[in-house]
């Protein structure tokens, strides 16, 4: 009984066809990069830096509120203490500060 069962699992299992076919590259030589970098180089001189003037400032438009009700002092107050946002200690706050490690 088992060996039928065995027999219509396989029957079953359709084999497995790719979905993705990629060409065959095996006759195409690489490219070396060294001498790509080089023929770049050679080809194409440098052009001057272009002085683009940077657009006037503009101030922004209004801000658009998110959707919901804002978080007021009452709503955070009321947030059970595993939701609440840890006290910065001062240390923390001199590292964030100067940016970093010293």
């Amino acid at each position: 009984m088992p060996l039928l069962v065995c027999m219509k699992f396989q029957n079953a299992v359709k084999p497995h066809a790719p979905l993705i076919k990629f060409p065959n590259r095996e006759g195409v030589p690489r490219p070396n990069v060294q001498e790509a970098l080089k023929t770049l180089a050679v080809s194409s001189p440098s052009p001057p830096p272009l002085v683009v003037p940077l657009p006037l400032s503009r101030p922004p438009g209004p801000l658009t509120r998110l959707p919901g009700t804002p978080d007021s002092l009452a709503t955070v107050k009321e947030l059970p203490q595993r939701y609440r946002r840890r006290a910065l200690e001062a240390e923390e706050m001199d590292y964030i500060q100067r940016g970093g490690p010293e």
